[in-house]
């Protein structure tokens, strides 16, 4: 039998995959070009990423995944098909691609079969689902077999998942869909509403790594960005300049949902658990991590010391590498 065992991050923003020997292979935007017309591919990943917002009315560039669940059904298989082959895959008789995929821990069975049977009809002989805290642990270098307790954040696009692991399980966990797309989100409305002036998502997304921040004193010297889009008053192009303060207050409710999901967790842990995670501390994961000082930001409501992981965005799909060596 030939065959391959890959593992899938299907992200809201990004999808990661891990080749088995070989490490993450492939890095792309969770984003497919169709021309409706014809119901054909154009463009996948980063090609289609490029064209958000600036189609022609017969293209359209969709995000099949929304909120950490597939929104929308036939296109998420295509862009699985498109990346299973691009890291490997094949459709010859005795060909077994065996697949390790990842989803949030909120989510319900009709949500779950989905992400199978996407993932079967991509082609995939073997497929077993695992929750993204886990495999977010086992990247992160966590030692999650022992009967300590551990901790972890992930923030990814779509959702964030919270979990307390021990003894190779999750104890406690609760998940949001509040990510990374919902402050694109919060930084528009903020624009539209302090400056009259509409912008899109990529550009939002650009505001976010540039000033973002999570802690109200802001970044070192309060970073500033020129922001380019549409006067809502008059119709034409208009530039503002936001700094990381601004930025701040345009997150400070997502990032509270967060925290407070982060504290409910802690009060159902148990005490034992606790301990433990007094001493070892939180690890944060996930691209939404990298919001600056959000360690500190969660350090100071908690009390606990946190930590970000070596590499937050690629940790869930090492853990599925990890979650592969054990599970076929």
């Amino acid at each position: 039998m030939f065959g391959i065992d890959l593992g899938i991050d299907l992200g809201t923003a990004s999808v990661l995959v891990y080749l088995k020997g070989k490490g993450i292979v492939l890095h792309e935007p969770s984003v497919v070009a169709i021309d409706k017309n014809t119901n054909r591919r154009i463009a996948v990943g980063e090609e289609a990423r490029m064209m958000l917002g600036r189609t022609p009315g017969n293209i359209t560039a969709i995000r099949p995944m929304r909120d950490g669940v597939i929104a929308d059904y036939v296109t998420t298989e295509l862009m699985l098909k498109y990346f299973l082959e691009k890291a490997g895959a094949r459709k010859f008789p005795f060909f077994k691609t065996r697949v390790v995929v990842c989803i949030p821990s909120g989510v319900t069975e009709v949500e779950e079969r989905a992400v199978k049977q996407a993932a079967y009809q991509a082609g995939a002989k073997q497929v077993k689902v695992v929750e993204e805290p886990y495999a977010a642990a086992l990247g992160a270098g966590l030692d999650i077999a022992g009967p300590t307790g551990s901790m972890v954040v992930d923030i990814g696009g779509g959702t964030s998942d919270i979990a307390v692991l021990s003894l190779g399980g999750i104890v406690t966990k609760q998940s949001l869909r509040v990510g990374g797309d919902k402050f694109d989100e919060a930084i528009i409305r903020h624009i539209r509403r302090e400056y009259n002036l509409m912008i899109g998502e990529r550009t939002a997304e650009e505001v976010k790594i540039a000033v973002g921040a999570a802690i109200p004193e802001g970044r070192p010297e309060n970073a500033e960005i020129d922001v380019r889009g549409r006067d809502l008053v008059t119709g034409l192009p208009k530039t503002v300049t936001v700094n990381s303060k601004e930025c701040y207050m345009a997150l400070v409710e997502s990032l509270e949902a967060i925290v407070s999901a982060v504290k409910e967790v802690l009060e159902h842990t148990p005490p034992e658990l606790s301990a433990d995670i007094m001493n070892k501390g939180i690890i944060m994961t996930g691209g939404g991590s990298l919001i600056y000082g959000f360690d500190t930001r969660l350090s100071r409501e908690t009390g606990l010391p946190v930590s970000l992981a070596e590499d937050p965005i690629s940790c869930v799909a090492l853990g599925t590498g990890k979650v592969l060596e054990h599970s076929f």
